[in-house]
């Protein structure tokens, strides 16, 4: 029998499975995970707070759908993202979610906006900001996440442990934290921290895969 059905539906029909590859709340916050770099499956489930066998399947879902690119290493499983695109598609979600759908709009208003209602940095004007030395970045992830790849010339400063880094922040410059993406609060932490103790901060507009995945210089991790 001949195939009648028209490339661009069967196209559409395999697009389904990277909608099924993320239409899940734990697989997103896998995605997350994994933009900050290659980790192993009882990394990820730690960092999720999930039992293992729970996060390996999501994370084969994940494959199936084309997001994720896997490799074993003696006894250990390790995931990574397939493409730079698959946090600009997380995050793209959240934009149109933020803009069309009433309960997140309330979520982030109620407990991200009420932290911090300044506009954030564009990853543009960080750029330029750098450059014309008005500002320092720092990188508020945890030491492991930072060294597996951050922003050029970032400096780690982990929010758990912004006191003892005060005295090597400059109040003549803006200071604009940034962490693992868009609803990633350790960013707010920081900045709110700052502020109030007379640090002119700022956040970047998201987190590092996302720039990262703009092409935009980076430093440290590793290729595969």
């Amino acid at each position: 029998m001949t195939d009648t059905v028209s490339p661009k539906k069967r196209v559409f029909e395999q697009l389904t499975r990277v909608a099924k590859a993320l239409a899940h709340p734990v697989r997103l916050e896998l995605v997350e995970a994994l933009g900050q770099g290659e980790r192993s499956v009882e990394d990820l489930a730690a960092a999720c707070g999930l039992p293992i066998a729970n996060t390996s399947h999501h994370l084969q879902v994940l494959r199936d759908g084309g997001m994720v690119h896997s490799r074993k290493a003696g006894l250990h499983v390790f995931y990574r993202l397939s493409d730079g695109d698959v946090p600009m598609l997380a995050s793209a979600m959240g934009r149109i979610a933020e803009r069309h759908l009433a309960e997140v709009e309330r979520i982030v208003r109620e407990h991200f906006t009420i932290k911090d209602d300044l506009q954030p940095v564009s990853r543009k004007a960080l750029l330029s900001m750098v450059k014309a030395g008005e500002a320092m970045v720092i990188d508020v992830r945890p030491a492991s996440e930072f060294e597996a790849g951050h922003i050029a010339g970032a400096v780690n400063v982990p929010v758990d442990e912004l006191p003892r880094y005060l005295s090597a922040l400059p109040k003549e410059q803006e200071v604009v934290a940034y962490c693992r993406g868009p609803y990633c609060m350790l960013s707010f932490d920081a900045v709110e921290q700052l502020r109030r103790l007379g640090y002119r901060a700022r956040r970047l507009e998201d987190g590092f895969p996302e720039w990262q995945a703009s092409h935009l210089p980076v430093e440290g991790g590793k290729s595969h």
